[in-house]
């Protein structure tokens, strides 16, 4: 238990602070290169300007560098590479016991960590670039989402074949087979998790919330015994506070879509890995633990549908943390109040988890 529990935290603590050596370095490279947008504002999905918006972030939305999402998977697949490597170096029996890359419950994790992170990259280099096929430059929503979808399907059949995991688990009911459409149910929750990205809004805002979400799912890990996957997440929490360090207001760079892609496509992984396949239930809990997210997204369906059937909106300002500030609440406000949310969403999730 004890080996257990140094297995789980220690990656959360190296992520941390190799997390912070990185940022430092990394702010001050994105910030001697201008890598930020040209062009304050934003368009709704409709093509729209967004004049709520743009008046609330018209100071920050050029000036502060994108890409900041780098220090998150750079920490945890460096940490990662780290404590799979010192074995080689120092074969003692206790570092090769912490190393926790497995193939069987971290390589697919660490996969979709890899192409989201990349693939955001992309879209964040050609936003700054201000070329692309949408208005701010970048990749196209459609792209990203064929991204997501494609890794999602590569990822559901996998464990459909090969993990040969046909069922989810309910709370106080247990598994339930579904088949072939395992796979469909994989790609649908993957774009529904990527669709909570756009809390990524406000300083500090989803940071924060993302540390809560990966905590609670090191936890439900750890009680299932899958060390490996509670080490995963524990270091994705760490290398998500010392992101927080450098981006609570004002913060030095955003999160952005090499962050948001990047960590929504891990997370998806992570519940399934904590599902029947790991005797768990952490697909059911999954909109408890992220509700931030859920509650994120749904206000901007709501806020569209709103728009295109009773032609007025409901919120001044979608998503719903621009609606708070479009009311008057500082940022520093909205941001803190969800991170106290975040907290309880998670450890509600996680008590549903390990009870139900």
């Amino acid at each position: 238990m004890t080996l257990d529990v140094v297995k789980t935290i220690l990656p959360g603590l190296f992520s941390f602070g190799l997390g912070v050596i990185f940022a430092h370095f990394l702010a001050r490279f994105l910030s001697a290169r201008r890598m930020w947008k040209k062009r304050a504002g934003k368009r709704t999905l409709s093509g729209e300007d967004a004049p709520i918006f743009n008046a609330l972030h018209k100071e920050r939305e050029v000036g502060v560098p994108k890409m900041g999402g780098a220090v998150v998977w750079a920490s945890v697949l460096s940490t990662a590479a780290l404590f799979w490597l010192i074995p080689f170096y120092l074969p003692a029996d206790i570092f090769s016991k912490l190393d926790f890359v497995s193939r069987g419950q971290t390589w697919l994790p660490l996969a979709a960590l890899i192409v989201g992170a990349l693939v955001g990259l992309l879209d964040d280099f050609l936003e700054v670039k201000g070329t692309g096929g949408h208005i701010a430059g970048g990749l196209s929503l459609m792209k990203r989402l064929t991204v997501v979808a494609c890794v999602a399907l590569l990822a559901g059949l996998w464990f459909y074949y090969k993990l040969e995991v046909e069922s989810i688990a309910l709370p106080f009911v247990g598994e339930v087979g579904v088949g072939i459409w395992f796979v469909a149910l994989f790609v649908l929750i993957a774009l529904a998790v990527y669709s909570g990205g756009v809390i990524d809004g406000i300083d500090g805002l989803a940071g924060g919330v993302f540390a809560s979400i990966f905590s609670a799912y090191a936890f439900i890990a750890f009680f299932q015994s899958q060390i490996n996957v509670a080490a995963f997440c524990a270091a994705v929490s760490g290398a998500l506070l010392a992101f927080l360090w450098f981006n609570i207001p004002p913060a030095r760079f955003y999160l952005s879509e090499t962050g948001t892609m990047s960590l929504t496509l891990a997370l998806t992984i992570v519940a399934f890995m904590t599902d029947a396949l790991g005797e768990g239930r952490g697909i059911a809990v999954l909109p408890i633990i992220a509700a931030p997210l859920l509650v994120t997204t749904l206000s901007v369906i709501i806020q569209v549908a709103s728009k295109r059937w009773r032609g007025k909106k409901i919120l001044l300002v979608a998503p719903l943390h621009h609606h708070f500030e479009a009311l008057g609440w500082p940022p520093y406000k909205v941001t803190m109040r969800y991170w106290v949310l975040a907290t309880m969403c998670a450890a509600a999730g996680t008590i549903v988890a390990l009870v139900g």
